[in-house]
């Protein structure tokens, strides 16, 4: 369950706001950015020039048309504004429900790294990158930091919208914690990593508060394309006003040399206004869609590369399997019954508080119901260490153990006991199928083994067919041995994997396929990770993850779902697929504004030309308003889809492409054509 939406970020509450961001918007330093509706906007005072000209010289009538058409192109302006204010509103939105998780809170600064060393009180806000706190149960966290001691539950909801706590321990890759979150239970010692003010929540609220950023390679090409389509209107515009004069001066043709209005208002609706004044709002749309998804992308860049990705990393634990992995199978060896087995599996792995621990007595009990729930009086726990690899519990004269085959085996041979012939053959014949083998034992006798096998989130072989449909291939990243990865790659359905990885190997994997051409995304949360997410081209991290991490991505997602890279993947292409379709809506709906202001234009000089109304519009000048007015108001009616985006299918480049042409490349065509004639229509009832 993600964070909710505040209800302002697309609620009607947004449209005052965005109204007057928009007026603010029209002032020429907001309006120079965006070069097509410049043009516009050039126009728009250019009429109003004319129009204070025609009143002060007597021509009443022809001030009333002129100011008819530059009212419509002041509202091609504002329509623009708001698509690019109601974006940025939302961001604003978004800022606002994350800067309530912030607070003033007090911090217990420690004198050494110790949970036990001497303490101060103080702000917060006070805190230096380095300085050591501590944080007990019911504290907020107050500044970013990294555990260096202790593990804790803490409840993140703040942020990510999870009810469930998560764990937060010293070492490993949970050892991020975040300011303005809490610690429910137990307490850390936390080493300080932001400056005051900077940080992870203070960041987020920067990047999706600002109102600019920084273009992506995809979209300036986009926005040259726009100028120069704009240039190469202004010359054919100007091009047309000689061609008239010579017509009407030179050529003995009667009628009167095209009007400066007319041209005004050709010239607007020949160069590509809608997606010109759209492409703002999509791009910061594309963010704001990231951030309903929980996910921060520091750069537009960054959405728009996971659209064109070609290859996905995905790390195996918690992205393709559930990481824990869980028991299966007993295998008993010898004389040793499947009950005995699992009594004795289950009672060295009471006290055992692992997942896999767990797994294990839930399996056992299945076989022996009767498997007390705690260790009797007097049993010594035996803990799992580094050096010795098995664990158990000492009851009575009875020394249980598990743990990996070759330290039971040591074990049991140290004992004076006989290892089985049977158990090599089990032993391999597990760890060939991607599972794990672990060794029960009795005193000097080796009973058989535990299975444990890593499951494979249900539903994730789908979703990589769905990849693999769009042309992405998938490369699951994990530690196992190859065999191990071969068989779990096999049953999730990956392309390919990447075993005994390690921070080199990572690395140059993805610079392999880089150089190749192909663009890479990958998931990451430890500091190991940190190289290869800052090398690929799209670097997810979680938010749980450490520092090293967190700096070296170029998103971060607040819910730590490795899973949510698939989305991402498709936000990316919903931000190209969006910005294509009303690209190409934008280009084709120019063809009807031909039909209707050209004949309007050149009729009274090349009678000719009326063939060419096949709308049948009433009048030349109902037929450049009319176009005007359905140039302005396509924008508004656009709006919704730009900041929604056009729904994303997984299929191939082609038939993706196709299907756009049909619906948006013939519906900018016929919708035009019919949005024209009943403006007109209005146009004559008055």
């Amino acid at each position: 369950m993600s964070r909710a939406v505040p209800a302002d970020a697309h609620g009607w509450t947004l449209v005052r706001p965005a109204l007057l961001d928009s007026l603010r918007k029209l002032h020429p330093r907001g309006q120079v950015r965006n070069p097509v509706m410049f043009v516009v906007y050039v126009g728009a005072w250019f009429l109003l020039a004319l129009v204070v000209r025609d009143l002060a010289t007597g021509r009443a009538s022809l001030a009333g048309f002129t100011a008819a058409i530059d009212l419509w192109l002041w509202l091609t302006c504002l329509f623009a504004n708001l698509a690019e204010a109601l974006a940025e509103r939302q961001g604003k939105a978004q800022a606002a429900s994350l800067r309530a998780t912030r607070q003033e809170v007090r911090a217990k600064r420690l004198a050494a790294p110790r949970h036990d060393a001497a303490r101060e009180e103080v702000a917060g806000a006070d805190l230096r990158p380095g300085e050591i706190i501590l944080i007990e149960a019911g504290d907020v966290i107050p500044s970013d930091g990294e555990a260096i001691e202790g593990v804790a539950s803490v409840d993140e909801s703040a942020v990510t919208g999870e009810s469930a706590p998560v764990i937060r321990e010293a070492g490993g890759d949970k050892s991020a914690v975040t300011a303005g979150t809490t610690v429910l239970s137990d307490w850390l010692v936390v080493r300080v990593t932001s400056e005051p003010g900077a940080t992870f929540i203070d960041r987020m609220i920067h990047m999706v508060e600002s109102t600019t950023r920084r273009k992506t390679p995809n979209e300036i090409a986009l926005g040259i394309l726009l100028v120069v389509l704009t240039l190469v209107f202004l010359v054919v515009t100007a091009t047309l006003y000689a061609f008239s004069w010579y017509a009407v001066h030179t050529a003995a043709h009667s009628g009167q040399v095209i009007g400066l209005t007319v041209l005004v208002a050709l010239l607007v609706c020949l160069i590509p206004t809608t997606i010109g004044g759209l492409l703002p709002a999509i791009g910061i749309a594309g963010i704001i869609r990231l951030m309903r998804h929980n996910v921060v992308a520091t750069s537009g860049r960054a959405i728009e590369a996971a659209g064109d990705v070609d290859v996905l990393l995905l790390d195996k634990t918690g992205t393709i399997t559930y990481g824990n992995r869980r028991a299966s199978a007993f295998h008993p060896v010898g004389r040793t019954s499947p009950a005995e087995l699992a009594e004795i599996a289950g009672l060295s792995s009471l006290a055992d508080d692992t997942p896999e621990g767990k797994s294990i007595v839930e399996l056992a009990r299945k076989s022996v119901p009767s498997l007390a729930s705690a260790l009797p009086p007097g049993a010594t726990l035996i803990p799992f260490t580094a050096e010795t690899r098995m664990s158990g519990v000492d009851l009575d004269r009875e020394h249980l153990r598990k743990g990996a085959s070759d330290a039971i085996r040591a074990h049991v041979e140290r004992s004076g006991g006989a290892w089985p012939e049977e158990m090599d053959g089990i032993i391999h014949k597990i760890a060939a199928a991607g599972c794990t083998p672990l060794v029960v034992a009795r005193d000097a006798r080796a009973l058989g083994v535990v299975e444990l096998r890593d499951v494979v989130k249900s539903g994730i072989r789908e979703r990589f067919a769905r990849f693999r449909t769009m042309g992405i291939q998938t490369v699951m990243v994990t530690g196992d041995n190859p065999l191990t990865a071969a068989t779990i790659a096999a049953e999730a359905g990956v392309d390919d994997y990447l075993a005994e990885a390690k921070p080199e190997t990572k690395l140059a994997r993805i610079r392999a396929y880089q150089k190749d051409g192909y663009m890479v995304a990958m998931t990451g949360d430890g500091t190991n990770d940190a190289p290869a997410l800052a090398q690929a081209d799209v670097g997810l991290c979680m938010a749980s993850g450490t520092q090293a991490a967190r700096e070296a991505a170029n998103m971060v997602d607040l819910d730590s779902n490795p899973t949510k890279l698939l989305e991402i993947v498709e936000i990316g292409k919903q931000l190209l697929i969006t910005r294509g379709a009303l690209t190409t809506f934008s280009v084709a709906n120019d063809v009807a504004k031909y039909f209707a202001i050209l004949p309007a234009a050149f009729v009274a000089v090349y009678p000719g030309l009326g063939v060419l109304n096949i709308m049948g519009l009433s009048s030349p000048a109902h037929a450049v308003l009319a176009a005007i007015i359905f140039n302005a108001l396509v924008i508004p009616l656009l709006i919704p889809l730009a900041l929604r985006g056009v729904r994303f299918r997984a299929t191939s480049a082609t038939r993706l492409l196709r299907r756009n042409l049909w619906i948006y490349g013939l519906g900018g065509l016929v919708f035009p054509f019919v949005g024209i004639k009943l403006i007109d229509l209005l146009l004559t009832l008055h």
